[in-house]
């Protein structure tokens, strides 16, 4: 055998153990990682469905969460609205309650001022009464029979004239 069968040889062992090592790789790659390949995929593709689930789950929350914020916000202007609409009554009704006590009293200040009023009156003229007939009294002491006569007459002509003097 010559050197050229060698080299042929040599040549076609290299060949024949290239397609052994790929017809190996492509066995192995076929019982071994594709499948370890594919179970991955599927465990990234399931947690991949899983993350959006809870991505949609958050979204809809979210979303929830925000129309409750907005249903609260409208409540809270609603409640807003009805508190100074009730303040606004309650401040009237204050109002308009001391002013009618303020009247009451008012009208009740002005009874007892007039009931004063004519208490005094009847007071002095009691006292202009007492006082003149102190007065006259002392008068009548001092009188003689006929300035006496001439009183008693000048009062009978008054009465008879009317009390127009």
């Amino acid at each position: 055998m010559s050197d050229a069968t060698y080299e042929a040889i040599a040549e076609w062992s290299q060949i024949v153990a290239a397609i052994l090592f790929v017809i190996a790789l492509v066995v192995i790659w076929n019982k071994y990682l594709a499948p370890a390949v594919l179970a991955s995929q599927a465990r990234k593709n399931a947690e991949l469905a899983e993350a959006e689930q809870r991505r949609d789950a958050a979204r809809a929350e979210v979303e929830k969460a925000q129309a409750e914020s907005a249903a609260a916000d409208s409540d809270v202007r609603a409640i807003s609205s009805r508190a100074q609409g009730d303040a606004a009554r309650l401040h009237d009704k204050i109002l308009a309650d001391a002013r009618s006590e303020g009247e009451h009293a008012m009208l009740g200040a002005q009874g007892e001022l007039e009931r004063a009023r004519a208490a005094a009156r009847e007071k002095l003229r009691s006292d202009l009464i007492e006082r003149a007939m102190e007065i006259a009294r002392n008068a009548a002491g001092r009188l003689d029979d006929g300035t006496n006569d001439r009183l008693v007459g000048d009062t009978v002509d008054t009465a008879e004239r009317g009390g127009n003097a």
